[in-house]
């Protein structure tokens, strides 16, 4: 797909990965290269080396027609809906059974994990964004990405939030409304 919107190197497949898409998929750079080392392989995409003045050749990276159609068939596919594999969940289930004030230290790391992603999203979001009325087909996708990304944030801030009271005490019945909530955050 990035290599759709733009050709261009391992390593700059692998940058503009970390800056994008890389927030919601994660792929190491060793697994981008082998993915495109197989994708070239079974020609969805083409290799051009590009000679550099006193390094290896570059290696810029295209789409070719296989890839493109091989994209358009994935789009179709079904997708299995994300499940959650989450080691802080585990941690919280089995906090009687060691040291619960380490659990609620690392409830409230966690929570400002997601705060500064929240706000980092909301940020990109301000500034890639300024008028969602106006995008194009291709902005629209990518901000509904990002869109998602900043509800995920903001649910699991306001999860953290309300695990943190209840394990402090704060909160003894540790239930909060199942509904919407307000948040003054970002």
């Amino acid at each position: 797909m990035a290599l759709s919107e733009r050709a261009g190197s391992g390593y700059e497949l692998a940058r503009r990965f970390d800056k994008s898409i890389g927030f919601f998929y994660g792929a190491s750079h060793q697994q981008i290269y082998r993915t495109l080392k197989r994708m070239t392989a079974d020609g969805w995409v083409t290799c051009e080396a590009v000679p550099q003045n006193g390094r290896p050749d570059k290696k810029v990276y295209a789409v070719g027609g296989p890839g493109a159609a091989e994209l358009r068939d994935w789009l179709t596919r079904p997708s299995d809906p994300s499940t959650i594999r989450d080691e802080l969940s585990v941690k919280i289930r089995a906090a009687s059974y060691g040291d619960a004030s380490a659990v609620l230290a690392e409830v409230r790391r966690h929570g400002g994990e997601h705060l500064a992603r929240w706000e980092a999203y909301s940020r990109m979001l301000a500034r890639d964004f300024p008028d969602p009325g106006a995008l194009t087909p291709m902005q629209l996708h990518q901000f509904l990405v990002l869109r998602g990304g900043i509800r995920i944030e903001q649910s699991l801030v306001e999860w953290c939030d309300e695990v943190a009271a209840a394990l402090d005490g704060a909160h003894p019945d540790a239930h909060a409304p199942d509904g919407p909530t307000e948040t003054a955050r970002p």
